[in-house]
């Protein structure tokens, strides 16, 4: 792991820091920035159609309530609730996922109707005797904390806003007779299935009550209540199709409906309060957050959410460029998700409540996908959250014996391979984010990586993973690896001499992957034998070496350690080969059951697939940061778009969308524990990032065109910098980065071992 490459890098590291540790410019920064109206760039629709899956409805940033229309369900793509090309809404839900490739949630769904009210949804060819309504996008409305659409059957309008643990609707009626609004409780998304619902009326104006679910979160419990700000006239309950007598009932599939007399306005509000906790905690939610009935006040205070989050990153540029930056900066704060009440209070894994907790504890974590991009960014942006994260992964660990690998609502859901919890703490840690117990941390690292699930048993007794023992092998030790890396980064630190030499060895053992007659990452049998027959450009969807990906797109995954995958291939010059081969060879997936995750394709590079993020910024470790340039402008131009379909891959829960913020401002995180952000080509023509109240970072790229592509120079705080990359320490201190743009390669920026990325 610590190559000839990484010594010096590590020296040029320490020797650049104390070159650029200028405080009088570190304060120079700290005038107090101007505020602008970013949201007005932000168009939730983008990905909403393809296979983006994001959601579309109304929230404010890392919301428990995410409320929003439910298309009819018509396959993967909905698996957010919603999909642009649905013409069909069954209802508004208050909990959706975003991006992700498995549906869940979907809870509590609420629907106005005008006369008849069916118990059961309407079809996509019969929207007239089921509930729902059809509604065109000409009469639909979404924008930061706020949605609105027509539904034509009943030509009601209906409008959502939100704030953190609190969804608010307003419907305006056609008329003010035979007006209800429907509760059904029945069904969730993808594999959410109630399992007890229950629904009790507290006053007239008052529901409360719960659903419990089990499906991708195998024990998920919502608990609400509901205020009207207009009497309920009637209320009748029913179990599926079964009548309930009475002003309360439990059952599996609990629906209500809702009379409402004449209205004088031809209007009813209504506000759901949600809790992992009580019927009586949502009460006090609504109370705390959103205690008045002042809808537009509320949708305004969820804008101003909105766009202070987005003003902590200014740009300019173009208007694909402004409109695709702060959709995707927006897209980056929908997960994780609060996950306590306005007391504190949250249920934890082992399902136990932990009363009035002194940290703000959150779910939805798709760390797979997260670790690499999105937590980074948070790291410069979210430095308020830092900790609170890595305090609701130890609450985690101290509840199920291991940190999350990918958690839902309190449940640990194991989706997806690797243990990367570990690699975020590691960089909290090493970024100086320590207001938590470290070493509760360090033992929980350490513990989580030292388990016997999921070929870690193999990694500890044999060294790597037999393909002929279990799947995915390559895809689950290369992930380990760079978790093992994370984990010594953090026992150097510690000085824990002992686990850092052991896990940087495990850390090395990617290298027994590497076939170097094919120069490929290859299944390797019990036997010791490369797993034949072998086919690079297969894909074979959960059933392979390989996880989401092929041999193509898996022998580029040590982003740990880029010098010593250089030397696996034998020399630079046959690493660039093979890296410029994965761009420019066929672009066709083979197999029958090819993973519908690989998308997005230059060559067999996927960028609509996680893993491969980090690969054109390969190309800075071997002195040739032009090419990245290249292909960063390609990306862009190809695969991220204004359209609802502007998205190549799922979104996944900011991951997607964090690769692009990086990525526009000239930088990316290859190392996910190292502080060092690889420069590649600014798609925005200056940026600002406002890391904390009073201390800045711009970016300005000089000259920038999209014929003038490639740095040609750079300076820092007004001083030459010809490193191919620049550090947490720059931007967290302060400064201005200049990059001198051009329509040709440079032949001397970041060409030089000393000025490579570390």
């Amino acid at each position: 792991m610590i190559t000839k490459y990484n010594k010096i890098a590590f020296s040029g590291f320490l020797a650049l820091n104390l070159f650029f540790a200028n405080p009088v410019i570190s304060q120079e920064k700290k005038a107090k920035k101007a505020i602008s109206d970013y949201t007005k760039y932000v168009n939730p629709f983008i990905g909403s159609a393809g296979h983006g899956h994001v959601f579309v409805g109304a929230n404010v940033p890392f919301g428990a309530v995410q409320l929003g229309p439910v298309n009819i369900f018509e396959g993967w793509d909905w698996c957010s609730g919603y999909n642009y090309v649905s013409n069909t809404i069954l209802g508004f839900t208050h909990t959706h996922l975003s991006g992700t490739g498995i549906g869940d949630l979907n809870d509590i769904l609420l629907l106005p109707v005008s006369g008849k009210v069916p118990l059961f949804k309407g079809t996509k060819e019969d929207m007239v005797n089921g509930y729902g309504s059809y509604f065109s996008h000409e009469n639909e409305v979404s924008k930061p904390g706020y949605y609105s659409v027509l539904l034509d059957k009943y030509k009601i309008k209906a409008e959502l806003t939100a704030s953190e643990k609190v969804g608010f609707h307003k419907y305006t009626f056609n008329t003010a007779n035979d007006n209800h609004v429907l509760l059904d409780l029945a069904d969730g998304i993808g594999w959410d299935k109630p399992v007890k619902t229950f629904i009790k009326k507290i006053n007239e104006t008052t529901l409360a009550g719960y659903r419990f679910s089990a499906g991708w979160a195998t024990d998920q419990r919502v608990y609400f209540t509901i205020e009207f700000s207009e009497p309920i006239s009637n209320l009748a309950l029913y179990d599926d199709k079964t009548a309930v007598n009475g002003n309360e009932g439990e059952g599996l599939k609990m629906k209500a409906i809702l009379d409402f007399a004449a209205l004088k306005n031809k209007q009813v509000l209504v506000k759901v309060g949600i809790s992992p906790v009580s019927a009586e905690n949502a009460a006090a939610n609504i109370k705390a957050e959103i205690p008045n009935w002042d809808f537009d006040q509320t949708a305004k205070t969820a804008s101003s959410k909105w766009n202070k989050e987005l003003n902590k990153i200014q740009i300019t540029g173009n208007d694909k460029t402004m409109k695709v930056f702060y959709t995707s900066l927006y897209h980056t704060m929908f997960a994780p998700s609060i996950f306590n009440d306005a007391n504190g209070d949250y249920r934890g894994t082992d399902k136990k409540v932990y009363e009035k907790a002194n940290f703000t504890n959150y779910t939805t974590f798709s760390l797979w996908d997260t670790y690499r991009g999105l937590h980074p960014l948070y790291t410069i942006t979210q430095p308020d959250k830092i900790n609170d994260i890595v305090k609701s992964f130890l609450a985690i660990y101290q509840q199920q014996g291991r940190l999350p690998v990918w958690h839902l609502m309190g449940n640990e859901t194991n989706t997806m391979n690797g243990n990367h919890s570990i690699a975020v703490i590691a960089d909290a840690y090493l970024k100086g984010y320590r207001d938590y117990d470290v070493a509760l941390a360090y033992e929980a690292m350490k513990k989580t990586a030292m388990q016997t699930r999921d070929g870690m048993d193999y990694v500890q007794k044999l060294q790597y993973i037999p393909a002929d023992k279990m799947l995915e092998t390559v895809g689950n030790a290369l992930e380990y690896a760079i978790d093992d890396y994370c984990i010594a980064q953090m026992a150097k630190a510690l000085n824990k001499t002992e686990d850092y030499n052991y896990f940087t060895k495990r850390a090395n053992l990617y290298k027994l992957y590497f076939d170097k007659e094919t120069t490929f990452m290859r299944g390797k049998l019990t036997d010791g034998n490369w797993r034949t027959p072998f086919n690079p450009l297969s894909s074979a969807h959960r059933k392979d070496d390989y996880v989401e990906g092929n041999a193509w797109q898996y022998t580029w995954l040590v982003p740990q350690d880029p010098y010593g995958l250089i030397e696996l291939f034998g020399s630079e010059s046959k690493f660039l080969a093979k890296l410029d081969s994965l761009f420019l060879i066929t672009d066709k997936v083979e197999g029958e059951e090819i993973s519908p995750d690989i998308s997005g394709l230059i060559g067999q590079y996927a960028q609509g697939n996680e893993p491969n993020h980090h690969i054109p910024y390969l190309y800075a470790f071997a002195g040739q940061p032009w090419k990245t340039a290249k292909l960063i402008r390609e990306i862009d131009d190809k695969f991220y778009s204004t359209k609802p379909d502007g998205l190549c891959g799922n979104e996944d829960l900011g991951q997607m969308s964090a690769w692009y913020v990086l990525s526009s401002m000239g930088f990316y995180s290859v190392n996910p524990a190292n502080g060092v952000y690889v420069l590649g080509s600014p798609l925005v023509n200056s940026a600002v990032i406002h890391h904390k109240a009073g201390i800045s970072f711009s970016i300005k790229a000089i000259d920038n065109s999209a014929t003038n592509i490639y740095i040609q120079k750079a300076e820092f705080n007004g001083k030459p910098y010809t490193k191919s990359y620049i550090t947490q320490e720059m931007i967290v201190k302060g400064g201005e980065l200049k990059l001198f743009m051009g329509s040709k390669p440079s032949a001397t920026f970041g060409v030089k071992k000393s000025d490579r990325p570390l």
